[in-house]
């Protein structure tokens, strides 16, 4: 007869479980019913991370073992995050902590003084702060790559990407390191690595949470949320940062109606995103759902716009002008070179780019009429092999485009938006299936999207 399960034990089992099982719900639930205590729970999360340290070397560049339990006696245990373990992203400043932006060009800086309002908020809401991630040099690039400090590994194939610029958060919620991660996103940098990792990953509203004290790449469009292993966890999450009521969501089934953007955001599919995305659709029609085909205008306006270089291209090459002049030699490569990209862009160009950005927010919002989403994969491609794109300059910038397109089109649009992980039939790798409503509509998709994922979730292959 086997020996009764230990609560180390439960522990221990609570984060080798699946992403999709190990939901802030499930982490109350164990601790409410006395599987084990948040002490047990951390004892257990740094053992795992030891037992992985390959993949906690390069998902953490600072993972802050020895200071955890002393963080963890400090938390006021009748908070909602009371003792939960959160990852937060090396952009972000915490006090006394040196933000990197995973770049040796930062390294001389003095530590951050003050917690950014983000991490002041989830400290104060009683999250355990693990440590700081790993991430796309200075958040640009699409893939988390990393030449400095290593690139993660994809938890479906460990040849792969994880996906950026979040990468190491991701990675840190995917492999049980942590129960979700604080990150942002520009043109994708929360939904790419939510979609190759199997989570859940949010890019609220801009203005929904303060984005100062993190390192900028392009204050226009620059955002900040949540990775997770589901919508009410990154719903819970957003609530916190944004200091808003917790939404109350309603998984019951009802019959939504969703419009698929025709055009361009649906060429250039890898045929496994192509046919898990008819596959996902074809689920969610069954369940009742209306789902329309349709050009939308403002879409294919912030596509186009966004080919041209968009904002995040400029915006960056004049935040990063006199530093990369004097410090080219600490950036990678490829990264000065996107950079270098922007410095020739007139004013000009950059302001017909941003002046027509409300008037396609508004019209995005009219063509939304009734609909409850526009959905489409958040991802063109699967999560491409490493070795591909470490040394082939053209392979990563094709990469990075496909990576980015889907997803920068909501950021220029400033639209709500969330991906769903969905692993088709037969499927060895997960897909990504993005989810967008207008500026400021943030509640609502959350309610849609939690019913979307209670709709897959019923045929037992979103995670």
């Amino acid at each position: 007869m086997s020996s009764p399960q230990t609560p180390q034990d439960a522990a221990r089992a609570f984060w080798a479980r699946p992403a999709g099982q190990r939901r802030l719900h499930d982490w109350q639930a164990a601790i409410d019913s006395g599987d084990f205590t948040s002490a047990q729970a951390l004892e257990a999360l740094v053992e795992r991370a030891r037992s992985q340290a390959a993949v906690t070397a390069t998902a953490y560049l600072e993972f802050d073992a020895d200071k955890l339990t002393d963080r963890l006696a400090r938390v006021d245990p009748t908070q909602p995050l009371a003792g939960v373990p959160i990852s937060i992203k090396d952009l972000f400043d915490v006090q006394g902590e040196l933000t990197r932006a995973a770049s040796r060009v930062l390294g001389g800086n003095p530590p951050a003084s003050h917690d950014a309002p983000a991490v002041q908020r989830l400290r104060r809401a009683g999250a355990l702060l693990t440590g700081r991630t790993n991430m796309s040099e200075f958040a640009f690039s699409g893939l988390g790559l990393n030449r400095h400090y290593g690139t993660p590994p994809n938890p479906f194939d460990d040849e792969r990407i994880t996906g950026g610029s979040t990468s190491g958060g991701a990675a840190s919620v995917a492999f049980g390191l942590a129960a979700a991660t604080l990150g942002s996103d520009t043109g994708g940098s929360l939904r790419i690595p939510a979609a190759f990792c199997g989570l859940t990953g949010f890019k609220p509203s801009q203005a929904s949470v303060p984005g100062e004290g993190a390192y900028p790449l392009a204050p226009s469009l620059d955002c900040v949320g949540p990775i997770a292993p589901s919508v009410a966890c990154c719903a819970s999450l957003w609530s916190i940062l944004a200091e808003r009521p917790l939404p109350a969501l309603d998984a019951t089934p009802r019959p939504l109606r969703l419009a698929i953007a025709e055009g361009g955001l649906m060429s250039e599919l890898d045929d496994a995103v192509r046919d898990g995305f008819a596959e996902a659709v074809a689920v969610l029609e069954a369940s009742g759902c209306h789902v329309e085909r349709l050009p939308f205008a403002a879409v294919d306006a912030a596509l186009a716009i966004n080919q041209q270089g968009g904002l995040v291209v400029p915006e960056a090459a004049a935040l990063h002008r006199e530093q990369l002049a004097r410090a080219e030699a600490d950036y990678d490569p490829l990264i000065a070179e996107r950079l270098k990209g922007g410095r020739d862009i007139s004013a000009a160009d950059y302001l017909q780019r941003l002046w027509p950005r409300a008037g396609w927010q508004q019209r995005f919002e009219q063509e939304m009429a009734g609909f409850d989403a526009v959905l489409l994969p958040t991802v063109a491609t699967l999560p491409p092999r490493r070795a591909a794109l470490e040394n082939d300059a053209a392979a990563f910038q094709r990469a990075n485009r496909l990576a980015l397109r889907n997803t920068s089109v909501f950021n220029y649009l400033d639209a709500a938006s969330i991906s769903l992980p969905y692993l088709a039939t037969g499927a060895e790798l997960p897909i990504g299936l993005m989810l967008s409503r207008p500026q400021g509509d943030d509640d609502a998709l959350l309610q849609h999207a939690c019913v979307v994922e209670a709709m897959l979730q019923g045929t037992d292959r979103s995670r």
